[in-house]
């Protein structure tokens, strides 16, 4: 009798458990995205980018937009070598 009783107990604190990471779940992903930063503003990316000529290899980590031109060198622009978003 009192084993049953622990059981319906521990059942309910389950049942609750999973109700609450659930409701948890569910606001997480109606949250509106947040503004993105004003002009100017520098923002975190991770692009890397090779030279063809030489072999040269950049990380690039900040950056005043999401798709930055790619630089330069040996006169020649780099090329992506890792997708933007990781």
């Amino acid at each position: 009798m009192a084993l049953n009783v622990v059981w319906i107990l521990g059942g309910l604190l389950v049942g609750y458990l999973v109700w609450k990471v659930g409701i948890g779940m569910l606001r997480s992903v109606t949250r509106p995205l947040p503004p993105p930063p004003p002009p100017g503003e520098m923002r975190r990316i991770n692009v890397r980018y090779r030279c063809q000529v030489c072999g040269v290899e950049l990380r690039l980590t900040l950056a005043p937009d999401e798709d930055p031109p790619p630089p330069r060198h040996c006169l020649e622009d780099m090329v992506v070598v890792a997708p933007i978003n990781e």
